[in-house]
This record gives C-alpha cells, structure tokens and sequence, in this order.
C-alpha cells in the first residue's frame, strides 16, 4: 500500500471514529434542530418537544404504519412513563422497577438490559415508574428507585458509576430523567410525601463526583466542591420553629436548559405536610407562611448552584398542588425571551426568562375553586374558604372543616409535559378536570413515613369527560380548541412542523391531531394506556414515531373515584416504533 491510500484510509478511519467518538456539550445544544436522533428529554433541553421535520404532515399521516414492537417483559409491566432517546442506531429506554434497555432502531432487537435489581422497602409515592435517561460521551444515565444515580456504557449496558442521591429508608426516590449540560449531571429527587428536603444536584459525568448541591428549602445548606456554599434563603423567613428540616419541596420532575441566560430551571414541590394549618401557612397572608422555596420554580446557576432567581406559584400551599410541572423556554410573537409553565394549581403562567419575573396568568381548566385569580404580582387572590379546615382537636378524629376544592391534587396538570409548536405558536397542554374532598389532620414527622396531615377523594367534575388537551395561545391564554377523553389524560404531546400533535391516552390509542384545529386524523390501538412521551427522528430518509405504551403512573394509585372510573384499563409494557414509508410519503 503507497503513502497516499495509507493516508487516505487513515482520514476515512479517524472519520468514522469522530463519527461514533459520543454525544458532546454541542451535540446536546443542537438536539432541538437534529432530525437523525433524539439525545434529550423534551427533544431540547428547553423542554419544547417539538420537531422540525415535516415529511410527515396532515396530508400524509393516515400512511403512518407499524415498523417493530419491543415488549419489556416479565410481570415488571406498570406505569411506563419514559421517553426514549435516539443516538447512533439505537434506542434507550428506561422502564418500571429501574430498568434500562438499548435496542436496534432498524430492527427492534435488544442489544443489552440493566436492571436495578432493588433492595426491599423502597418508599415510591406514585407507581414504580422511570420517566427517561440521558446521554453524553459514551454513556446513558438514569435514577432509581432507590435513589441513585448510574452511568452505564451506552454500547455494552455494563456499569461505570453508581452513585447515591440520598437515602431511600427516609423516603428518598428518584424518577426523571437526568439532564446534562457542559458535562454535569444534574439530578433532583423524589419524595415530597415523607418529609424529605428537595434538593438539586450536580455531578462530573465522567466519575459521578459531586460538584455541587442546592437544596430547596430555605435554612439548608448547599455545598460547592465538597464545602458548604451559601444557605438556600433565609433561616425561619417562612418557616415555623423546625419545620423547614423536613420541607418538603422534591424536585421529583427534573428540569430544563435555558442555554440564553445560562440558567437551570427546576421546580420544588409541596412542602411537607400537606396540612397548611401545621406550617403557619393557613394563618395570614403576610408572606410569612410562604413556605419558600417549595411549590416554586427556581433559576440556578449551572456552574455553583446558586439560586438566581424563584417565583412561586402557590404560596401557603395547602392542596398539594407542587410546583414541579416543566418550564419551557420560547419567544413570544413580539420577540420576548419567555418561559411557560402549566401549574397543578390550574394556572397557565408566562415568566420573563432573563429574571423569572411573573408577566401572566390565565387559568388553563375549569372551576377553580381554591383561588379567584392571580394578582399582578403573581400572587394568587385566595377563596380563603375553600382552604381545608385546621384539624380540630375536640373531635374524635381530629379532623377539620372538608372542602371540595378544584382542581384535586393530582393537578389541573401534572407531570406530563406538554409541548409547544413553532409554527402555530401555541402550547399543547394536557389537562384534567376534577376536583377532591380534601381535609386536614393532625399529624407528625417519622422517618420513613407518609407525612401528610390530610385525607381526600379525587371526583371527576363532568360526567362525560375527565382528559382535555388544549391548545393554548401564550399570549392571550385563549383555548384554541380542546380535545375531551373520558379517561384522564397522563402522558405527554409532542408537536411537529408538519401540523401534527401526538398523544395517548389510558385506553391505549395513539392519536395524532391537526395542530390548528384539533381534528383527529389518525389514531392507532396499542393495547394498553399510554402515559409515555412521544418522539420523532427521520432514519434512512423515512420519518419515524415511538411512544412507549403501558399503563400506571399515580392515577390507578391515587385516583379516588377517578381510580375506579378506569379500573378496567389493562396494565403493559410495550415500545411502539412506526414509519412512514418513502413510498407514501406523497401519496396525498
């Protein structure tokens, strides 16, 4: 061989390397406008889930055909809440009981799986699920149930790292996807039932180190390269005598990337317990019984931790109405640098992305009970008599005063993200209308126990439908148009620059929808409820769609009346993948 096919081989070679080298800090950048793989949870750290390709389109979607199904397997078949990610020909999934899978995109074989393998006596609030994993260099992230977090070889499954996020015999769990940015692993942490402190949590990629941690709950302290930092808030500003140690305020959700300001955002959950009355928070309105940073969203920054900013969205939180739900990056028709952010408290917000200052509020579902608006502060304008009574203790029981209050705890919209199209300008919003007898009692903190100090029955307010995804206008809060489902809506939507919005619901129909009216215009039957997230990739110059099915997740669990209302719906495990062939892309 002569010197110049040497060199030319060598060039073709160290191609192919760089070609196959991992996923980089640019690569993670670029997800949102990739159309060959999906590298993040939300199809852009932003959160938008939303893709720019359009080969498949409202002309053509009733071509859309089943290219492979992977079933998971085994009797582990509840709640599969996760999104898929994409990258060099294979497809990682995570799955109920801490489990994780790679499989061929090209064929729907399994090339490897990892299982957790759990100790007894995990403390999961809401179902054994996984919501995702990440990727960056030659490796794929999740948490476990077990609240930790492990780094597996992407090509063999084999483990790298196990690291612990905190412990599981206290109530500690984890179950969203990680996010990466410039070579951090950032994780949050589950548990808001039992007493737990949220706390957000950076970590070296590469060894699973802890740079820096950030708890919630003003009084804590944060650490930066293994010292103490700087407190989270002030000590007792909004908290009682002690109570701030077991806050609450999980950041069971994970959270977003807005690469503009630099800026992590991540929301804290309700404060612990439940009971208002308890943490001074049912007394007065002076900001005193806040209760910060729980049921807040929070700008950190990436590199220390600190907190840059928060907006709460429910103070004197008394209903368990978190304040977790994703918060999406987007410019607004007038150029504005935006976030949006759909609350369980029933409240569509709009906060400026530069300072998480509050510019709107509109409400997104029906009967709001709890709240007559929000002022212009943000601030919501209490119905102080729909606040749950103080547990009375000359009663038997200790009850106090029961109100039926809207929407119920599990959220005008809870986890399951929406998304947002840039070409209608308009956000998919899966919702539910319910309400709840919600009630308080007397109770106190033990390690490793339900710390709730309320009781209550989810009902359902209408009798022919629960789930309504919405297509909301950002500017004006307008519904657009409204999608009703007799079940409750639990997964996520994603949206396409070829006029689509997918979804699923729990009676196992995948359903893709015109952007601009809402028309159904194709569907297709899965055999079991949906409560994933949708993904779309283009591979060999054909668009592809997945979306896991399997149903569970904290409506079966939780659910009251609800949960009887769907108890016939069959629990699963599978991951759906369809194409549509080249062949009948114009065929309309």
């Amino acid at each position: 061989m002569n010197r110049f096919v040497l060199a030319a081989v060598v060039a073709i070679s160290c191609l192919g390397t760089a070609a196959t080298a991992g996923v980089t800090e640019q690569d993670l950048a670029n997800d949102e406008n990739s159309t060959a793989d999906v590298l993040t949870n939300g199809m852009g750290r932003h959160l938008q889930r939303y893709s720019p390709l359009e080969t498949l389109n409202k002309g053509n979607v009733e071509n859309l055909v089943p290219a492979w199904a992977f079933s998971l397997g085994g009797e582990k078949q509840r709640g599969q809440e996760s999104q898929p990610i994409v990258y060099d020909g294979v497809m990682y999934i995570t799955g109920s009981y801490s489990r994780m899978w790679a499989i061929d995109v090209k064929t729907g074989e399994e090339l490897w799986q990892y299982d957790a393998r759990l100790p007894e006596g995990i403390l999961p609030c809401c179902d054994v699920i996984n919501r995702g994993a990440a990727i960056y260099g030659d490796n794929v992230y999740f948490g476990t149930l077990d609240a930790r977090i492990v780094a597996l070889d992407r090509k063999t499954g084999k483990v790298v790292w196990n690291k612990k996020i905190a412990d599981y015999k206290e109530g500690y769990s984890y179950t969203a996807a990680p996010l990466i940015v410039n070579g951090l692993v950032i994780t949050g942490n589950s548990g808001g039932e039992f007493g737990i402190v949220g706390e957000v949590q950076a970590r070296d990629a590469e060894t699973g180190e802890l740079v820096w941690t950030r708890p919630t709950i003003e009084g804590h302290m944060g650490t930066l390269n293994g010292e103490e930092s700087t407190m989270t808030g002030t000590l007792n500003a909004s908290w009682p005598g002690d109570m701030w140690k077991t806050g609450g305020g999980a950041t069971w959700l994970g959270g977003s990337y807005d690469i503009d300001t630099d800026t992590l955002v991540f929301g804290a959950g309700n404060p612990a317990p439940w009971n208002s009355w308890l943490r001074n928070a049912g007394e007065k309105n002076d900001g005193t019984g806040d209760n910060l940073y729980a049921a807040s969203r929070l700008g950190i920054d990436p590199k220390t931790g600190e907190i840059k900013w928060h907006f709460q969205t429910t103070p004197r939180e008394g209903w368990d109405f978190d304040g977790v739900n994703e918060v999406i990056a987007f410019t607004d028709k007038d150029g504005n640098k935006r976030f949006a952010t759909a609350d369980r408290n029933g409240f569509f917000y709009i906060l400026n992305r530069e300072d998480g200052k509050f510019i709107a509020a509109y409400p997104f579902v029906k009967d709001i009970s709890w709240a007559s608006g929000i002022d212009e502060n943000g601030r919501p304008i209490y119905n102080e008599e729909n606040r749950p009574g103080a547990p009375n203790a000359s009663s038997d029981d200790g009850k106090g005063q029961q109100v039926f209050a809207v929407p119920s705890f599990l959220g005008g919209k809870n986890w399951m993200p929406m998304s947002y199209s840039q070409k209608t300008g308009l956000f998919y919003v899966p919702s539910n209308e319910w309400g709840m007898d919600i009630w308080n009692e007397p109770i106190s903190y033990k390690k490793g126990a339900a710390y709730l100090g309320a009781g209550f029955t989810i009902k359902p307010l209408f009798e022919d439908y629960i789930g309504s995804l919405k297509a909301m206008d950002p500017n004006t809060g307008e519904v657009k148009w409204e999608y009703k489902n007799d079940a409750p809506l639990w997964g996520g939507t994603m949206a396409t620059a070829g006029g689509l919005v997918f979804f699923g619901t729990p009676e196992g129909k995948f359903i893709a929808l015109d952007d601009e009216t809402g028309e159904e215009l194709w569907s297709f039957q899965t055999g079991s409820g949906i409560v994933g997230q949708p993904i779309t990739w283009e591979q060999d110059g054909e668009q592809y769609v997945t979306v896991m099915s399997g149903w569970g997740g904290a409506v079966p669990l939780w659910g009251g009346e609800v949960a009887k209302h769907v108890n016939y719906l069959n629990q699963g495990g599978m991951v759906w993948t369809f194409r549509l062939p080249k062949k009948l892309a114009s065929a309309n």
